[in-house]
C-alpha cells in the first residue's frame, strides 16, 4: 500500500473516531491527511469506497496489535485470552481503532452497504476465536460441553461491549479486563 493511501486511511480512522461517520467530510479528510480531495477520489472512487477500505484498514491494524505472544499450538486457551485482552489496551491506536470500529458498526444500522463487510470481518474474528476454543477443548483446557462458535460469538460481542463502555467512561479499563477474564472462565471453565 502506498504511503499516501496509508496516510489517508490513518486520517480517515482518526476522523471517524473523533467525529463519527457523519463528520467525515472528504475535504476535511484531505486536509487532515495532507493530500488533495482528488487524490482521495482517485484511490477510493467515492465515500462508500473510502468507508469500505477504512474498515479493512482498521481490521488489519487490530490484527497487528492483538497478536499474542502465546503460541496457539502450545496453549490455545492462553492465546485466546491474551488476544481478547489485547483489544482492551489504553494506547492511541487501540482507542482510535475501537472507537472507529464502533462508529462503523453503529452506522451500518442505517447504511446497509456496510453490513456485508462488517459481517465478513466479524465472522472471520469469530471463526478464529471458535477454532481456538475448539483446540482448547481438545487439549482439556476448556469444557467440552460448550459450542465453540456460540462461545466465540458471546466473547467477541462482549469485547465490543466492554470496549464501548470503557471508551465512554462507564467502566474503567481494569474493570473491563476483569469482566472479560471472568467471562472467559464462565465460558470455558476454570
Amino acid at each position: 500500500m502506498s504511503a499516501r493511501r496509508t496516510a489517508i486511511l490513518e486520517a480517515a480512522a482518526r476522523v471517524i473516531a473523533q467525529r463519527g461517520i457523519r463528520g467525515l467530510r472528504v475535504e476535511e479528510l484531505a486536509e487532515e491527511a495532507g493530500v488533495s480531495t482528488s487524490l482521495i477520489y482517485y484511490h477510493f472512487r467515492d465515500r462508500a469506497g473510502l468507508l469500505a477500505r477504512t474498515l479493512d484498514f482498521i481490521n488489519t491494524r487490530a490484527e497487528h496489535y492483538t497478536q499474542p505472544t502465546t503460541d496457539p499450538d502450545t496453549d490455545p486457551r492462553a492465546h485466546l485470552e491474551e488476544m481478547l485482552l489485547l483489544e482492551l489496551q489504553d494506547t492511541p491506536a487501540v482507542v482510535e481503532n475501537s472507537t472507529a470500529w464502533g462508529e462503523l458498526r453503529s452506522t451500518a444500522v442505517f447504511q446497509p452497504e456496510l453490513r456485508d463487510q462488517l459481517r465478513t470481518t466479524t465472522d472471520s474474528w469469530n471463526n478464529y476465536t471458535s477454532n481456538l476454543i475448539h483446540r482448547a477443548q481438545q487439549t482439556g483446557r476448556a469444557t467440552p460441553d460448550t459450542s465453540p462458535y456460540d462461545a466465540a460469538d458471546r466473547l467477541t460481542a462482549l469485547v465490543e461491549g466492554l470496549s464501548k463502555r470503557w471508551l465512554s467512561g462507564t467502566l474503567t479499563l481494569e474493570r473491563a479486563r476483569c469482566l472479560l477474564r471472568g467471562a472467559i472462565t464462565a465460558e470455558l471453565g476454570p
